[in-house]
C-alpha cells in the first residue's frame, strides 16, 4: 500500500494527515499556534513556532498510523493563500509571518483603485486587489519597515515557506502566486510590469522560480527529517494554495459543482476553462488542473466567527469540555439546534476580521433584546456566517450560464450536520461533502499521488482517493425563512454603510496608528 502525507497550514491551525493510494484516511494530528496581535487591524505569527507545530504533527500523525518514515511515498503542503512569510538573507525569518486576516494596508487598494492602478493591475492579474495580499503587505512594509525587506532574501507564501523548511529549496507554486496579484494570469509567469504598477520593482528578485502543484519540489532534508521522523530524501511535491487543495479534496474536477470552505476564510468558487474578466468576480487564478482556472467569492467572514464566539463568550464551557474530554462543538451544535430556524435572533455580520462589504466594517450583532441568551447568539453567529457565504455565491452565479448541481462543502461547518443542513436551505441548493475529516490534506494527498507517480493525473486520482457523502437537500419551508433572514441581513449592511468609515476614524485617533501610502 502506498501512503501519501498532506500538510495543511491555516491561519493559526497546522493540520497533518496520511491518506492511502485510495483517499482513506489513515491518521491525523493537528495543534494551534499563537495569533499574535501587536495593533488592532494587525495578525502575525511566529514563523519558528509555525515550523516547530509542523514537524509535531507530522511526528503525530506517524506515530498513530503506526507507520514509519519509509513508508511515506510524498509529501504534499497546502496553505492559506494572501499573508506574507519573508525568509532573510541571513538564513532566518526576517520577522513574525503575516497572517491572511490582517487588515494594515487596508488604505492600499482603495488608493490603487482611486488612481487608475487597479484597473491596469487587472488587464494582467485578473483579480482584484485585497489589503491581505502580499502586495498589498509589501507596500506597507516598503513604507513602515523599509529594513525588513531590504533584509530580505525570499518572499514566501504559507505553504511554500514550510516546503523550504522541509527541503532547503526555494520555489513559488503557481496556484498561490496567481491568486497574490504577482503573476500575470496570461502567462502564468512573473510578470515585472505589474510589480512596477504597485511600486515593487525591487522585489522581483526575491519571488522564488515558479513551479506546478505535481512537481517535485525537492526533498527531505538531514535536518527535517530528524525533526519530523520523515525519511530523507523523500520527495516534496509543489501542493497548492488551500482553497484548491480544498476543492481537490472534495471531488470537484469540473464546473458542474461549486466548492464552499468554511475556515477562517468563507471561500466560495468553481473551475472553468477561461477565467472572467469582466471584473464581476473577486479573484481568478491558476487550478492545479492543467488548463483549468478557480473563480473566487471570499473574504474572511467564516467560521472563524465561531471560534472566537466559543473562546470569549464560551470560556467556562470550553474549560469544562477541556477537563471532562467532550467535544464542546457538538454542545454548541445541539444549541444551535435548540432554537427554531424562525425564530429572531439578532442579525450578526461576521466581520471580526475583515468583511466582503466595506473595507472597514466590523462584527455586530444587532437586534438584542432581553429575551435572546447565548444560544440565540450562537445560531446568529452560524446564520451570519452562512449569509456571507450566499453574499459570494450570488455574486458567482451571475457568471454562470447553469447554476451548480451541488455544493461541495469543506472547513469547519462540514463537520456540523446542522450547519450543513444551514448551508443547504440558505443556498436552495444540495450539500455534499467528503468523506474524509481533513479535505485540504486530503487534496495534498492527491497532488502528491501524481507527482511522485502513481496516478497519471490529477483527475484521475481525484476520482479513486475522493468519496463524496449522500448529498443534504434544501428543505423548502426552512429556505423561505432564510430568504426573509437574508434580506434583514442584506438591509443591516446596507443601513450601517456610512458608519464605518467613522469607527475607523475614532480608531486610528485613539491608538495613532495614522497609516499612509506613497
Amino acid at each position: 500500500m502506498n501512503y501519501y502525507l498532506g500538510l495543511d497550514n491555516g491561519g493559526t491551525s497546522t493540520k497533518a494527515a496520511i491518506f492511502d493510494e485510495n483517499g482513506q484516511q489513515i491518521a491525523s494530528a493537528g495543534m494551534d499556534t499563537v495569533m499574535l496581535i501587536p495593533r488592532p487591524g494587525f495578525t502575525e505569527r511566529d514563523m519558528d513556532e509555525m515550523w516547530e507545530a509542523n514537524c509535531q504533527v507530522i511526528r503525530k500523525s506517524l506515530k498513530k498510523a503506526g507507520l514509519s518514515g519509509t513508508d511515506i511515498r510524498c509529501v504534499s503542503v497546502c496553505g492559506h493563500g494572501k499573508g506574507l512569510y519573508l525568509w532573510g538573507k541571513d538564513g532566518r525569518p526576517v520577522r513574525n509571518g503575516i497572517i491572511s486576516t490582517d487588515n494594515r494596508a487596508w488604505r492600499y487598494p482603495l488608493t490603487w483603485e482611486q488612481n487608475g492602478t487597479a484597473q491596469k493591475v487587472f488587464q494582467r492579474s485578473c483579480q482584484h486587489i485585497l489589503s491581505s495580499q502580499p502586495v498589498s503587505l509589501l507596500a506597507w512594509l516598503r513604507d513602515h519597515e523599509p529594513e525588513t525587506l531590504e533584509n530580505t532574501r525570499w518572499i514566501f507564501a504559507c505553504k511554500d515557506y514550510i516546503r523550504y523548511r522541509l527541503t532547503g529549496e526555494a520555489f513559488a507554486e503557481r496556484t498561490d502566486y496567481s491568486g497574490c496579484n504577482l503573476l500575470n494570469l496570461y502567462t502564468g509567469e512573473y510578470d515585472r510590469d505589474l510589480l512596477a504598477l504597485f511600486g515593487l520593482s525591487d522585489c522581483a528578485d526575491k519571488l522564488p522560480p515558479l513551479r506546478y502543484s505535481t512537481d517535485i519540489c525537492g526533498h527531505i532534508t538531514e535536518t527535517a527529517a530528524e525533526n519530523t521522523g520523515l525519511a530523507a530524501g523523500t520527495p516534496v511535491a509543489g501542493g497548492a494554495f488551500d482553497i484548491d487543495a480544498c476543492a481537490l479534496g472534495v471531488g470537484v474536477t469540473d464546473p458542474s459543482r461549486l466548492c464552499m470552505i468554511a475556515g477562517t476564510w468563507s471561500i466560495n468558487e468553481y473551475i472553468g476553462t477561461a477565467p472572467i474578466v469582466d471584473g464581476s468576480v473577486l479573484m481568478n487564478s491558476m487550478f492545479c488542473l492543467p488548463g483549468c482556472y478557480l473563480m473566487e467569492e471570499c473574504s474572511p467572514t467564516s467560521a472563524g466567527n465561531n471560534e472566537w464566539f466559543m473562546k470569549n463568550l464560551l470560556p467556562e464551557l470550553r474549560q469544562e469540555c477541556t477537563e471532562k474530554g467532550t467535544s464542546i462543538y457538538e454542545i454548541m451544535n445541539g444549541w444551535v439546534e435548540e432554537i427554531p430556524a424562525d425564530e429572531f435572533c439578532p442579525i450578526y455580520l461576521p466581520f471580526l476580521m475583515a468583511s466582503n462589504v466595506h473595507p472597514n466594517a466590523c462584527g455586530s450583532f444587532v437586534g438584542i433584546s432581553n429575551f435572546h441568551t447565548r444560544k440565540h447568539l450562537l445560531r446568529s453567529v452560524y446564520e451570519g456566517v452562512t449569509f456571507s457565504h450566499r453574499y459570494h455565491l450570488e455574486k458567482l452565479l451571475k457568471t454562470r450560464q447553469e447554476p451548480p448541481a451541488s455544493i461541495r462543502l469543506a472547513g469547519g461547518a462540514a463537520r456540523s450536520p446542522i450547519w450543513t443542513q444551514m448551508f443547504a436551505d440558505v443556498m436552495k441548493l444540495p450539500v455534499e461533502s467528503v468523506q474524509a475529516n481533513e479535505t485540504g490534506a486530503l487534496g495534498c494527498a492527491v497532488l502528491g499521488a501524481v507527482a511522485c507517480g502513481d496516478y497519471s493525473d490529477v483527475k484521475s486520482a481525484a476520482e479513486n482517493m475522493c468519496h463524496i457523502s449522500q448529498a443534504v437537500m434544501p428543505d423548502a419551508a426552512r429556505c423561505a425563512v432564510y430568504d426573509r433572514k437574508y434580506e434583514l441581513y442584506c438591509k443591516t449592511i446596507a443601513a450601517l454603510d456610512k458608519v464605518w468609515d467613522s469607527i475607523q476614524d475614532y480608531k486610528d485617533n485613539a491608538t495613532g496608528q495614522g497609516q499612509h501610502t506613497s
